[in-house]
């Protein structure tokens, strides 16, 4: 099992920053891939950002693309999501997902952890 927890959303405006953190526990941090999802009010879950196992490959949605950087500590068994540039449309509550294979992938089925979420709201 790992168990996942983030932190760092809250309020903020447009325009601003927050840094989203994801502390991994359990089984072995450093192997699986990592990926970052969001859900807004009345939508489906979509896909963010992915990391591979060594974070030298990373994947991004093209509506984040440019503004959002996907990392990961694995001495600190820690992955962060760094949103610049924050627009009203990405207020959402984001996950941190881990799948137990090192590539990162899109698909919300491919994930196997998931933590509680954090919210992220952004005022206009």
């Amino acid at each position: 099992q790992v168990q996942l927890v983030e932190s760092g959303g809250g309020l903020v405006q447009a325009g601003g920053s927050l840094r989203l953190s994801c502390a991994a526990s359990g089984r072995t941090f450093s192997d699986k891939g990592m990926g970052w999802f969001r859900q807004a009010p009345g939508k489906e879950r979509e896909f963010v950002a992915a990391i591979n196992w060594n974070g030298g490959s990373t994947y991004y949605a093209d509506s984040v693309k440019g503004r959002f950087t996907i990392s990961r500590d694995n001495a600190k068994n820690t992955v962060y999501l760094q949103m610049n540039n924050l627009k009203p449309e990405d207020t959402a509550v984001y996950y941190c997902a881990a799948r137990p294979y090192s590539s990162p992938v899109t698909a919300t089925r491919q994930y196997n952890y998931w933590g509680q979420g954090t919210q992220v709201t952004v005022s206009s």
